[in-house]
């Protein structure tokens, strides 16, 4: 008699055995299985993640091959690319470097440590 008690208690919803058996399905599926939602969404956003990446690395593979060809076509073009980059000069040429403040305080930094 109590046992009959207890289950009067519960409400009727929930002794249906058929939304019994779906909640705990949810619940497996959402916290248990090894391929539960939680890492689902994780790995979904590594993958736009990676997606994302590979846009930006092709992008920037299509500019620096234009750039290679640039450079590798034209001796004007790697003489400019020369002088920007590693500070080349010719031999009766002076270099003036101008820096923004946040460049020089970067150099200031790398230069202290």
């Amino acid at each position: 008699m109590i046992r009959f008690k207890f289950i009067d208690k519960i409400p009727p919803f929930l002794r249906n055995r058929y939304l019994l058996t779906a909640i705990i399905f949810f619940i497996w599926l959402s916290l248990l299985d090894s391929n539960n939602l939680i890492s689902r969404f994780r790995e979904m956003k590594e993958l736009n993640k990676l997606k994302n990446d590979r846009e930006y690395y092709t992008e920037r593979i299509e500019i620096d091959k234009k750039k290679i060809h640039e450079l590798k076509t034209d001796n004007d073009n790697l003489e400019k690319f020369a002088r920007e980059q590693y500070r080349m000069k010719k031999a009766d040429e002076d270099i003036f470097i101008v820096l923004t403040p946040r460049e020089d305080r970067q150099i200031t930094r790398k230069n202290n440590k």
